[in-house]
């Protein structure tokens, strides 16, 4: 895990440790080929300087979210806006992460995605690239 990565995930507590370290453990071992770092503050997986899943701490519980996930169509993950493609899952403990649910969610990162990495350069508007 990366060393920034795993910092993030010791200064929680425990119970919120656990949560981070299966998310970023799933995702390191699904996203091999990506790129990752504390990026606004916390943990983020980019493939090709493109941002693609991270999580962060919210009131309600974790969030996990996945950049492009609003097209992925899966009914367990919520899609809030409309003008960006992101959509989350929220878990306040690491029994309710779904190990085969956020495999498959990776694996549709890889294979869906919208051009987060140009969204300023292009005045806010996203492009599919996958």
């Amino acid at each position: 895990m990366n060393p920034e990565i795993q910092a993030y995930n010791d200064q929680q507590t425990a119970a919120d440790q656990e949560i981070c370290d299966l998310l970023a453990t799933t995702i390191g071992n699904e996203l091999t080929e990506s790129e990752s770092k504390i990026w606004h503050a916390h943990p983020v997986w980019f493939l090709d300087g493109n941002p693609i899943v991270g999580y962060s701490k919210q009131k309600v519980g974790w969030r996990l979210m996945f950049w492009s996930g609003a097209d992925f169509e899966e009914e367990r993950l919520n899609i809030v806006g409309k003008k960006f493609k992101d959509a989350s899952i929220f878990y306040s403990s690491a029994e309710q992460i779904n190990i085969e649910d956020l495999k498959r969610w990776l694996k549709k990162s890889k294979e869906i995605q919208w051009d987060y990495k140009n969204i300023v350069k292009r005045k806010g508007k996203l492009e599919r690239l996958k």
